[in-house]
């Protein structure tokens, strides 16, 4: 165990503190990667959501409008 003490030297130490630095750059690009495609999808997912409510409002209004005319016109055929 001793041994192993006396061999990391600061030159050593650089040297991993180097490697893990760089692995650590790796992974942090990897994951801002990531998050710009996440978003990316997830704005997608949105615009198609954002659709689908303009749809349904479209389809909603035009039913209450056939309802409304078809009442008013029930109503004027009774007068």
């Amino acid at each position: 165990m001793e041994a192993m003490r006396k061999a990391w030297t600061d030159e050593r130490l650089d040297d991993m503190n180097r490697r893990m630095e760089g692995g650590f750059n790796r992974v942090d690009a990897d994951i801002r990667s990531l998050r710009a495609e996440m978003n990316a999808r997830f704005e997608r997912v949105e615009s198609r959501i954002d659709e689908v409510n303009r749809t349904m409002l479209r389809l909603g209004g035009g039913a209450i409008a056939t309802f409304v005319a078809g009442f008013a016109g029930m109503i004027a055929t009774q007068l």
